[in-house]
């Protein structure tokens, strides 16, 4: 279901009553709703997976309802909303000394950023909001937005820990990149195209025929990816921005309440746009891992939303499994090791399709 389904359904329905112009606007609208929509329960339910498996971790027990009087549901399943509400009621404090007009956009602008990239990641065989040729780029390149709505919360708070925060971000967002890049250039030239839809179906006729079985060398560049897209989303081992153990809350330092929690909000959109990415590019999308098995339109989006929970999860086990690098291990590992070993990495795939898939 595309804008230009609903634009062509609601133009039959409403076109001698309304104007093109509205429908236009009512067309691109309820797949905003829905996607805001989505995000939101979505990350209610990360939030509550990662307070669980974090204690599992750490042989605790975690959110949990027991007893009479006000606690957190059964299996402490509403304490996500408990969270947010928490945050929503916080008083909203902007410090005087703050840039006022950039100090509100910025949480806006890293939200905004995050939920664009949710118009070109497909959810199903006939689901995605706007099914771009240029898809792949267009994710790659919103998502460049974060950077800048870092560097402005951090500049804009007027305060050291703040700003130290929004530099490491620019330095890390930035560098980590372009490995991701190279690596998603290597799932390019084997799809021929850059339209998500396209990638996927390519790669139908069952687990063997995913990009990432293709050939020895795209593995590597599936690993290069995704501990990249770790990094990009500054999630640990790699949360260097907001290390609370340096600076406090690093960007975030200064803000409360509601512009706090976009900040979070933000980062498990993006977590989610990075893992769909990698189960779009290197897993079959929505393909069933087994060819012509439960492999219908409706199961595709079960197919898609498992294996890219999938990848979610790892990426909580890796938080609360690995310590913090340093920002010279950080850096080293991007521009010494992922660089080098995503341009080879191409140059590889490159030789093995024209040696042995003609």
């Amino acid at each position: 279901m595309t804008v230009d389904f609903l634009f062509d359904f609601l133009s039959e329905l409403l076109s001698d009553l309304i104007g093109s112009g509205p429908v236009l606007i009512i067309s691109m609208l309820i797949p905003c709703l829905m996607l805001f929509g989505f995000i939101t329960i979505y990350a209610l339910i990360v939030i509550y997976a990662e307070l669980k498996v974090s204690s599992f971790i750490q042989d605790k027990v975690g959110p949990m309802g027991q007893g009479v009087g006000l606690h957190a549901g059964k299996w402490g399943l509403l304490q996500p909303i408990a969270d947010a509400l928490k945050l929503l009621l916080k008083e909203d404090i902007i410090p005087s000394s703050a840039d006022r007009p950039l100090f509100i956009l910025a949480p806006f602008m890293i939200f905004i950023g995050a939920f664009i990239s949710f118009v070109a990641l497909p959810f199903g065989e006939s689901i995605i909001v706007a099914d771009l040729n240029i898809g792949l780029f267009y994710i790659l390149g919103v998502g460049s937005i974060a950077v800048l709505s870092l560097i402005l919360a951090g500049w804009s708070s007027n305060n050291k820990w703040s700003l130290y925060g929004g530099m490491r971000s620019a330095a890390q967002i930035v560098s980590y990149e372009i490995p991701a890049g190279l690596s998603l250039i290597v799932v390019i030239m084997l799809a021929g195209t850059l339209n998500m839809q396209d990638i996927i179906r390519y790669q139908a006729g069952g687990m063997f025929s995913w990009i990432f079985f293709d050939n020895p060398f795209v593995p590597i560049a599936f690993v290069v990816y995704f501990i990249s897209a770790i990094a990009e989303t500054n999630r640990t081992p790699f949360d260097l921005p907001e290390s609370e153990s340096e600076l406090v809350a690093g960007f975030a330092t200064e803000y409360s309440g509601m512009r706090y929690a976009f900040f979070f909000l933000s980062e498990y959109a993006n977590m989610f746009v990075v893992s769909a990415v990698a189960a779009a590019c290197f897993l079959g999308g929505w393909h069933s891992p087994i060819s012509g098995f439960i492999d219908s339109p409706a199961w595709g989006v079960f197919w898609m939303i498992s294996k890219t929970f999938f990848l979610i999860f790892i990426m909580i086990w890796l938080r609360w499994t690995l310590p913090r690098l340093r920002v010279d291990q950080l850096m080293n590992v991007c521009w010494k090791v992922f660089l080098p070993v995503a341009l080879i990495n191409i140059f590889g795939v490159a030789i093995w399709t024209v040696v042995f898939n003609q």
